[in-house]
């Protein structure tokens, strides 16, 4: 299995929107990615919540039944048609892949 660890550090302002705008759009946009492919397991994507410890804005944990289905979801058009739209918004991005 492998998981997929992404979080974001948004803008105030982008994309003619305020945080809270774009930060919503994200997540949905995130959790329409939620059954592109087979075998992805899990999908989550959160936004940071007041009186709980964050150092970022938005997460997406998801896990994946192998490489293989996590490479589809990368290239997925969908999926793909999502990250200009998260690099216009998002001052900083963190990720990490690991298997288990």
């Amino acid at each position: 299995m492998i998981k997929h660890i992404v979080m974001w550090k948004f803008r105030e302002q982008a994309e003619g929107a305020d945080k809270a705008a774009n930060l919503a759009r994200a997540q949905a946009l995130l959790h329409a990615c939620a059954d592109l492919v087979p075998g992805t397991l899990r999908l989550e994507v959160a936004r940071a919540e007041p009186g709980l410890e964050a150092t970022c804005d938005l997460v997406l944990y998801s896990e994946f039944a192998d490489r293989t289905a996590l490479d589809a979801y990368q290239e997925h058009p969908r999926h793909r048609a999502v990250k200009p739209f998260l690099r216009a918004v998002a001052q900083e991005r963190q990720c990490m892949d690991y298997e288990i």
